[in-house]
């Protein structure tokens, strides 16, 4: 995820992982037990990729309330000062958006160059509001407040998928297709080897030849 200040701030750590304070020992230090806040920060593992990334999108985004004209609150925000948060970081992006005039709309592999804008591919926007979403409540946020799930939120990340898929040419669902198809198959050979074995069948004659009674196959095994 692109993660840009506002102009005129410094931007913030591109860390953003806070560090544990280790303890330094010298030659003449004896060793003893720990205390238990020394063990503890020994004890603590550093933050997982998902929460340092959360973090550093929770101060990007605190830090453009702060630089917004007129500066804004968090108590204050909502989904309309979210949607423009989200507008704000398409100039950051990456992912070429061809337009409606454009020769190569539609095109999943455009043979050149074009003169569409970059912007924040739809995978990234709504992952970062996922991110977003949960940080406002771990911050002590309400809920039924949090601006991150809001309904007009929700609307545009919709229409930004759909537009993308347009325009770049590339279904989203088509990984979820494939696994579908997939178990289908799945499904379909577990019928097939649990299905009766027609009647006249190499495997029925030899199994009345030996029984020398009536038998039926379900999935290889005979049941007399």
């Amino acid at each position: 995820m692109d993660s840009a200040s506002g102009a005129g701030a410094s931007p913030p750590d591109p860390h953003g992982v806070l560090v544990v304070p280790t303890t330094s020992t010298t030659a003449e230090t004896i060793p003893g037990p720990s205390s238990p806040q020394e063990a503890a920060a020994a004890a603590a593992s550093p933050p997982s990729r998902y929460e340092s990334q959360k973090r550093r999108d929770w101060n990007t985004f605190l830090q453009y309330l702060q630089n917004h004209k007129p500066p804004l609150t968090l108590a204050r925000c909502s989904g309309a000062q979210v949607l423009e948060f989200l507008k704000y970081l398409d100039q950051f992006g990456k992912t070429k958006v061809h337009m409606n005039g454009c020769p190569f709309f539609g095109n999943p592999t455009p043979p050149g160059p074009c003169a569409c804008p970059l912007k924040q591919a739809w995978g990234s926007l709504d992952a970062l509001i996922g991110r977003l979403r949960a940080a406002f409540e771990e911050n002590g946020g309400r809920p039924e407040l949090n601006p991150f799930a809001a309904r007009a939120v929700r609307i545009y990340l919709r229409e930004v998928k759909e537009g993308q898929a347009k325009a770049r040419g590339i279904p989203y669902e088509k990984k979820k297709r494939k696994r579908a198809a997939v178990a289908a198959v799945a499904v379909a050979k577990v019928t097939a080897g649990n299905a009766p074995v027609a009647a006249g069948s190499d495997q029925e004659l030899q199994c009345r030849g030996q029984a020398g009674t009536s038998s039926s196959f379900v999935g290889g095994s005979s049941q007399i």
